[in-house]
């Protein structure tokens, strides 16, 4: 007699689970298009693969980085058929390395792809077209980048230390040491940056390592240890060759090795310096960064009696070039470390028409006390999660106009929406190219009461 089987018994709810594609199958495929991060798309056996390193059209190899569920994250491995716009990637290690998504893509085509992803994202959530599309900002599109962190790990089994950049869709390291995309300050370290990482004498405690370029070089390593004095005479000795700061992230705060020593950066068209710290938030394209300035200050067009509004203000980027040009200028944060970095680089510019405030802007200003006369413009330039509490109460402080600077097209075109509940128009937009051979949109927007 058969043993009677207890216990409840789970029917499928219909249909077949489709089997899981495992990571490192190849397959062939034909693209469709692209998509806004420039990943090529193709529909295929009930999926929908993203494919990195695919132009629209082309027919190519690609190999499963990861798939969840019906979506299949894929890399390029060989081309069969090329689109026409393809290009021979600058970069030995572009198509594996994650730090470019884009170089076997013209620039101009580039520009054209984050054109589109931002129209896209205007007319998809917010139902609006400006009533002027400007120009892209762009620079050169190489030797650009002047801060870059470099990722560090022991390999216990290998008794290997890898040094170079996070891979396409992995923690895998891509052994690197020779970066186009750097400026040409940095690029003698970064090659000769793993060979000496790999002369200290714990590199299991090794972190990472930051790179910047300024009014001075800087390298800093974080480590998980104290360093021992032969590892800091390496340190140094490689710091003095490159005539670079050491800097060092143990436990607490990143210090310089030197005391007293300083990094920051110039705005030439205004005659301003700018100081900061390992950890505060710069832009890492020197050239886009002025022309982003002065493009912001053109379109919100202050005049010498206003007082404005610099919402999210970090080191001062945008507040000390407006306090040449206006009456007064109050500049608001969240973070109040940047708030007193960015009062002493007004005090050390001699600028005295500019206020600093800590705020939480992620709530309302209609509180704030510094916000009650009102200003007669307002600039902001949030992290990527947008400013959707602030935008809702800036009718309230009567601004006729306003300069949105956005790092993220998604959520400026949510925030488009309150802004056009509140009487605003949207009268010009376009993007800063602020990291070529990537797909990361930057942009400005210019909104006029109506």
């Amino acid at each position: 007699m058969a043993k009677q089987e207890r216990g409840l018994r789970f029917q499928p709810t219909g249909g077949n689970r489709a089997p899981q594609i495992p990571v490192g199958k190849k397959q062939r495929l034909t693209i469709e298009r692209l998509a806004n991060d420039g990943r090529g798309i193709v529909f295929f056996e009930g999926r929908t693969w993203f494919v990195v390193g695919a132009l629209a059209g082309e027919e190519v190899e690609a190999r499963v980085l990861g798939a969840h569920g019906k979506v299949v994250e894929a890399r390029t491995e060989r081309v069969f058929k090329a689109s026409e716009l393809r290009r021979p990637a600058p970069c030995a290690h572009a198509g594996r390395c994650g730090g470019c998504s884009l170089q076997h893509l013209p620039h101009d085509e580039q520009l054209a792809l984050k054109q589109r992803m931002l129209a896209e994202q205007l007319s998809r959530v917010a139902g609006v077209e400006p009533q002027e599309w400007a120009a892209p900002l762009s620079g050169p599109e190489f030797g650009y980048r002047r801060r870059a962190r470099v990722a560090v790990r022991y390999d216990v089994k290998a008794k290997r230390l890898d040094v170079g950049f996070r891979a396409v869709a992995s923690q895998d390291i891509v052994a690197i040491d020779d970066c186009p995309v750097l400026v040409q300050a940095l690029q003698p370290i970064m090659q000769r940056l793993p060979n000496m990482l790999r002369r200290l004498s714990k590199p299991q405690a090794l972190g990472h390592v930051e790179l910047f370029s300024g009014s001075s070089i800087a390298v800093l390593l974080r480590h998980m240890a104290p360093l021992s004095d032969a590892d800091l005479v390496v340190l140094q000795e490689f710091c003095a060759f490159h005539d670079a700061q050491l800097w060092l992230h143990g436990e607490g705060e990143p210090q310089p090795f030197a005391a007293g020593a300083g990094l920051g950066y110039r705005l030439q068209q205004w005659d301003l310096d700018l100081a900061y710290r390992p950890g505060d938030f710069v832009q890492v394209n020197a050239g886009v960064n002025e022309a982003m300035v002065a493009q912001a200050l053109d379109w919100l067009a202050p005049r010498s009696d206003e007082r404005v509004l610099d919402l999210f203000c970090g080191l001062g980027n945008f507040a000390l070039p407006l306090a040449r040009q206006v009456r007064e200028v109050v500049a608001v944060e969240g973070v109040q470390a940047m708030v007193d970095r960015a009062a002493l680089n007004a005090a050390s510019n001699n600028l005295h028409n500019v206020q600093f405030f800590q705020a939480d802007l992620s709530q309302p200003l209609s509180d704030a006390q510094w916000a009650k006369a009102g200003f007669s413009a307002v600039l902001l330039d949030p992290p990527r999660d947008g400013a959707l509490e602030v935008v809702r109460k800036l009718a309230t402080l009567g601004a006729d106009r306003l300069v949105y600077v956005s790092c993220n097209p998604a959520t400026l075109a949510r925030d488009t929406v309150e802004l056009v509940k509140q009487g605003y128009r949207l009268k010009r937009a376009g993007i800063l190219d602020m990291f070529p051979q990537t797909a990361h949109v930057e942009a400005m927007a210019l909104f006029e009461a109506s």
